[in-house]
């Protein structure tokens, strides 16, 4: 059994895959547009035009997989009591990754020594998703 996290960006599915491809070597691996299915979705569960937004995609970061969908395109994409969490190789990749998604987020608690890493800090992204990046202490 496995855990995955799934992350519904009412919208803006594209544009974090984009995003997470730039900053993070993000790979799509499976991407499927609601137009896809092979039948239509249920009256009034899906706003008008939004047949080319994204029913169900999955990111390649690292070892991980995360999935993504635009969920019911409504534009209020919202990620309360749940953090993704990075593990960097050194305080360099840390640091690096922790800018990236700062820029266009909002930092929860910027990057630095901690007693239990070498480097740990929280921020949200542009589209509102929690991070948590960490460089374990060496040793």
């Amino acid at each position: 059994m496995k855990v995955q996290p799934y992350l519904f960006l009412d919208g803006r599915c594209e544009e974090a895959i984009a995003h997470y491809r730039t900053v993070l070597g993000a790979e799509p691996t499976v991407l499927m547009r609601f137009e896809d299915g092979p039948d239509e979705p249920p009256p009034g569960t899906l706003p008008p035009n939004s047949a080319e937004k994204v029913m169900h995609a999955e990111l390649r970061i690292g070892d991980s997989v995360v999935m993504l969908s635009d969920g019911n395109c409504a534009g209020r994409a919202a990620f309360e009591g749940v953090s993704l969490s990075l593990t960097a190789a050194d305080d360099a990749q840390a640091e690096r990754l922790f800018a990236a998604l700062a820029d266009g987020g909002t930092v929860q608690m910027p990057i630095g020594k901690t007693f239990f890493a070498s480097r740990f800090g929280m921020v949200a992204d542009r589209f509102g998703v929690s991070w948590m990046i960490v460089t374990p202490p060496a040793g």
